[in-house]
């Protein structure tokens, strides 16, 4: 399937309610599944993502095969979830899923006590789980690869009989992320340390003590496709509801990317406000490190790129092992409009100054089943008479509703 979309005039005008947060959905699943005390959760994330996690957690006792499909964070945890529970239980996933590697969280998992095999290459899924009874103790891990599998080791530490320390080494990424889960579990009553290099979680249950249901902050990710197409507007008035000042996310940070472009954000009860003001000072020359803020990477290089501002964008390494390599496909779409970015190669990318102003776009736009890819190239609408894209479904995976969220504000999509 192919969309073309198009949007005239070129003003942001009206309002979406954002979905919610797929990091805090999935953070508070596993909690939820590893708490004794149980709880209800609001607001839960509709992507696909958290769908299928939840599903595997209701049944994971019922059956012992299952199918994460695209969802990294539902194979990181699970994979952690799966080792201390009993039961044998195959692990698998996507033709990509499989290409991602999960050595590291494996390893850790089995000084703990784990019993888990590879079922084909190794280091990589499907993985065979028997679940055991995990010590606990102290392990050292590469900080560097994912924070994903520090949070899916965090999340276990309290129910293992001895606790946890991680020692972290490397340079460790996303720590937003890490910080996002250990919050989250102290809301939950669990307690950490994280002193220099060491994290410390000692044996404890995990609790709510609320009255009322536990209430999923709205998707700052998501979010960020709305900075770029107000950045390319001529024209803003428009409210994203579900957002909050104090946010367990780092990609909140767009405030401040996405002011010096012209867009102004007030925060307003229930959410944000976006308005346009004059740029009295020309953008250029941008340097960022992204290293903790991978997923809006796309979306900033998206819009320096047809802004055409010079950027280079650091910290990106983690984007060749998501859904697909994210530098290699920024490359490929950015050339269909006349930029030719540069990969450094160690993980950086660089938008050029371009000779001639960017151009409408020369062929269809690809997603390489990548949603973000999707959702960072359609705003790009905004600047010519209309774009296309295809597999647009992809977007199920964290923003289902994107493209009717579009069509709501004026967006046109054949």
């Amino acid at each position: 399937m192919i969309y073309t979309i198009s949007k005239s005039p070129k003003s942001l005008i009206g309002e979406v309610h954002l979905p919610s947060s797929k990091s805090e959905s999935n953070r508070a699943l596993l909690i939820q599944a590893l708490s004794q005390q149980k709880f209800t959760i609001a607001n839960l994330s509709d992507a696909k993502d958290t769908l299928v996690l939840k599903d595997i957690l209701e049944n994971c006792h019922q059956e012992n095969y299952f199918d994460v499909g695209p969802s990294g964070t539902a194979m990181r945890f699970l994979t952690a979830y799966f080792a201390g529970i009993p039961g044998t239980r195959t692990l698998t996933g996507s033709a990509r899923m499989k290409e991602r590697p999960l050595a590291l969280l494996v390893e850790a998992l089995r000084k703990l006590g784990a019993n888990i095999t590879y079922l084909e290459k190794e280091g990589y899924p499907p993985l065979k789980i028997e679940g055991a009874k995990l010590s606990g103790g102290s392990i050292v891990i590469d900080g560097s690869m994912s924070s994903q599998y520090l949070s899916a080791l965090a999340m276990i530490a309290p129910t293992l009989p001895q606790g946890l320390k991680i020692k972290l080494s490397g340079e460790i990424i996303s720590k937003p992320y890490l910080l996002m889960t250990l919050k989250m579990m102290e809301r939950f009553g669990v307690k950490s340390t994280w002193k220099n290099a060491e994290i410390e979680i000692a044996p404890q249950s995990y609790s709510y003590t609320k009255t009322d249901s536990y209430v999923i902050e709205g998707d700052w990710s998501s979010a960020s496709y709305w900075f770029q197409i107000a950045a390319f507007a001529k024209e803003v008035d428009f409210c994203m509801w579900g957002l909050k000042k104090e946010s367990l996310q780092g990609d909140c940070t767009l405030v401040e990317y996405y002011q010096p472009l012209g867009v102004e954000t007030t925060f307003i009860e229930g959410g944000i406000k976006l308005s346009k003001k004059p740029i009295h000072v020309p953008v250029d020359n941008i340097h960022i490190e992204l290293l903790q803020t991978p997923d809006i990477a796309q979306t900033l290089a998206v819009t320096y790129a047809a802004k055409e501002i010079y950027a280079e964008l650091y910290g990106l390494r983690t984007l060749r092992i998501k859904e697909t390599d994210r530098i290699k496909a920024l490359i490929a779409e950015l050339k269909k409009i006349g930029v030719e970015a540069i990969d450094l190669d160690i993980g950086n990318l660089l938008i050029p100054k371009i000779k001639k102003s960017i151009h409408p776009p020369t062929a269809v736009f690809k997603t390489y089943e990548d949603h973000r890819m999707a959702m960072c190239l359609a705003p790009l609408s905004m600047l010519f008479d209309s774009v296309s894209i295809e597999n647009p479904e992809v977007v199920v995976k964290s923003y289902p509703h994107f493209w009717d969220d579009l069509k709501s504000v004026g967006f046109v999509i054949k």
